[in-house]
């Protein structure tokens, strides 16, 4: 039996306001970036520290909630899947993109209360029971790229 998890788990802030738009059979898609900092003392004992900008994309009423309440600077949680897509630019070249596609996202400075926005799939997770939880109406809208099988904690052998 083969297993295989395609999980990212980001705490950050958000470096730009989210950008929403529709697709044309009007599904609300919001995309954003998260930086995250990672601190370390080198061999000469001086601290250094590194940003890494993560891309991140939601679905249908999770974009459209994100959309509403996160804007640039805000702490947040993002939980997803990684994807990269691929395209060929105006120029011919081949250009990648690697992404997460959010299925959680909670905001952590909102006056000290975590506000939760996720999928009613995951309404088991501790995050759901969190105060002021928010949860997505709907599944997100089924993308034009491939899916794999998904993995259910059943699965886990361990």
């Amino acid at each position: 039996m083969a297993f295989s998890l395609n999980r990212a788990q980001l705490i950050g802030n958000i470096t730009r306001d989210p950008e929403m738009r529709t697709t044309p059979n009007g599904t609300a898609v919001t995309s954003f970036s998260v930086a995250t900092n990672f601190s370390w003392t080198d061999k000469n004992g001086q601290k250094q520290d590194k940003v890494e900008f993560h891309n991140i994309v939601a679905w249908a009423r999770l974009a459209e909630i994100i959309h509403q309440y996160a804007h640039k600077g805000t702490k947040v949680f993002v939980e997803g899947r990684i994807e990269t897509r691929d395209w060929e630019g105006e120029d011919g070249v081949k250009r990648y993109r690697t992404e997460i596609i959010a299925d959680n996202f909670i905001i952590l400075d909102s006056k000290g209360n975590p506000t939760s926005i996720q999928p009613p799939a995951a309404a088991a997770t501790p995050a759901a029971r969190a105060p002021q939880s928010i949860k997505k109406a709907e599944e997100p809208a089924p993308q034009e790229q491939h899916v794999s099988d998904e993995v259910s904690i059943d699965d886990l052998p361990f």
